[in-house]
Parts: structure tokens; C-alpha cells; sequence
């Protein structure tokens, strides 16, 4: 009799330990919770995200990325949010906080690590690349993943050497609130990324993104506006667009020269760099390719 109900149990067991026993499909084996957006694509791009089990909320490409929990915003994380998903290791590019909570995560002795964490020039994302390449042995990977950065970045350059025109770009990110933009300046890596595409942006600043007034934007009169993905699907279309004060008299706005981009095409160096430079050239360039 007692050998009638043994193996059912055992059977039972079995299968609880598969679905109940472990936490996820991670467990026993490294937890990486990844708090830096540009570190998380190049993660990816090397194919070496298996042992990511969580990210924070600026890390949005690819979409693969969304199927991960997240843990807050990089600069607003939750001590809790982290230490529940029972990291084996926390990599950040020091641009994380609040302080009392990385200070937290020490005091518990969870491994953190950064790689490269200032990155404003292609030498310095390829060394990026290549860092996190030789951490997650995938150094093959991020030869080429550097390769074709290069190629893509010489062909941008070459272009630029044709075009006669350097539109003025503007880039609003997150839209307006209370007739005040939250707009990319000179000192950004967008910044850069529009100088080698062949074109300015007019504001100036002292940080990479500031709130500028709709009279500003009006002065800058743009030849081209772009809109990031948030402010642009708020808003819905060109036409409410360019009612916007401080838009609606402007070039761009005149010429139908508005565009929406994605915010993590722009904002950091990674990857995709060269074939975003390129996707660039096409958009403020449009006018004189017609």
C-alpha cells in the first residue's frame, strides 16, 4: 500500500521543484541587475544577456528589454526593488542613486561593477564595447560589433563632405509642460551625434538637456525639429505639433520638417551609433536630397 502513494509523491515533488522550487530560470547561477542603459544594448548587441534578470526603466532597446522587471529609474532606484530580484551582481555607470541606497546595497556586500563610464567619443564607446566584450567573453563579438561601427561611421563621415547645407536642429525631449521645453543643447551627445551628421543644434547650456522657454525656441528657429518618442506620441500628430507656442513660426514648422526619433537613439553612445548618424542624415539633410 505504502508503495501505491510513493510514486505519485515523488512525482509531485519533482514537478513542484521545477515550477516552485526556483525563483526563475536564473537561479543558482548569475543574477545580473543592469542599471545603465547604454551598458544593457551593448549587452545585448554581444549576445550575452542570459544572466540579466532585471534592468532600470531607461533601458528600452531593443525590445527584447521590456520582457525584463524593472527596478526604477537609474537616478531614483528602490533598495528594495533591487535586493528582491537577488542579484549575484549590480552594474552600474555611476550615474545611479540615491546615494542611501547604493551605500545600502554595499552594507549587504552585493557586487557591483562599472565599466566604462564616460563615453563622448567613438574611441571611447568602442572601448566600451570591447570592456564588456572581454568581461562576458565575447570578445569576437565585439570586434566586429566595432567594425562595423567604424564602416558606419566613416560612410556618415563621407557624406557630410557632400552636403552644402548645416541645418539648425532643435530636439525636444518629453514634449512641453506649461509652455516650458526640456530641450537637447550644445553640450550633449545628441549634440554630437547631429555635428556628425552634418548639422547644429542652436541651444546652448551648460548641461546636455535643459527646460527652455517657447520664446527660445522661437529665436532658434530650427530648420528641422525632432521630437522624442514620448512628447511626440502625446501630442499625436504634426498638426498639434506645430500649433505648439514657439514652434508654430518656426522653419521647420513652415516646411513640415518635424520628425519623431527615438530617445535612446540618441541620448547615449553605443552600438548602433554610426547607423543612427546615418538614419540623422537622412532626416535633417531631406530638403536637400528633394
Amino acid at each position: 500500500m505504502r508503495n501505491k502513494y510513493l510514486l505519485p509523491a515523488m512525482l509531485l515533488l519533482t514537478c513542484s521543484c521545477g515550477r516552485f522550487g526556483n525563483k526563475d530560470q536564473h537561479a543558482g547561477s548569475k543574477r545580473i541587475v543592469c542599471l545603465a542603459k547604454q551598458y544593457n544594448e551593448v549587452i545585448y548587441a554581444l549576445g550575452a544577456e542570459k544572466d540579466l534578470v532585471a534592468v532600470d526603466l531607461s533601458s528600452t532597446y531593443p525590445p527584447a528589454i521590456k520582457a525584463l522587471p524593472t527596478v526604477g529609474y537609474h537616478r531614483a532606484l528602490s533598495a528594495e526593488g533591487i535586493i528582491s530580484q537577488e542579484p549575484t551582481l549590480v552594474v552600474h555607470d555611476n550615474n545611479v542613486g540615491p546615494e542611501q541606497v547604493m551605500q545600502q546595497l554595499e552594507k549587504m556586500k552585493i557586487p557591483m561593477k562599472t565599466f566604462a563610464d564616460s563615453v563622448f567619443t567613438i574611441e571611447q564607446d568602442k572601448g566600451m564595447i570591447r570592456e564588456l566584450g572581454r568581461y562576458f567573453g565575447r570578445e569576437r563579438q565585439a570586434d566586429s560589433l566595432c567594425r562595423i561601427l567604424d564602416a558606419q561611421m566613416s560612410e556618415a563621415l563621407a557624406n557630410g563632405k557632400r552636403y552644402t547645407d548645416t541645418p539648425h536642429v532643435v530636439i525636444i525631449h518629453f514634449g512641453r509642460a506649461m509652455n516650458i521645453y526640456l530641450a537637447v543643447t550644445e553640450k550633449s551627445t545628441a549634440a554630437k551625434m547631429v555635428a556628425w551628421a552634418g548639422g547644429v543644434i542652436p541651444i546652448g547650456g551648460n548641461k546636455g538637456m535643459q527646460q527652455v522657454s517657447a520664446e527660445l525656441i522661437a529665436q532658434a528657429d530650427p530648420d528641422v525639429i525632432l521630437l522624442t518618442d514620448f512628447g511626440y506620441d502625446r501630442l499625436g500628430s504634426i498638426g498639434k505639433i506645430k500649433e505648439l507656442p514657439g514652434v508654430a513660426g518656426t522653419k521647420a514648422a513652415r516646411d513640415n520638417r518635424i520628425y519623431r526619433v527615438e530617445e535612446h537613439d540618441l541620448i547615449y553612445l553605443g552600438p548602433r551609433t554610426g547607423a543612427n548618424v546615418l538614419t540623422l542624415q537622412k532626416l535633417i539633410h531631406a530638403k536637400q536630397s528633394e
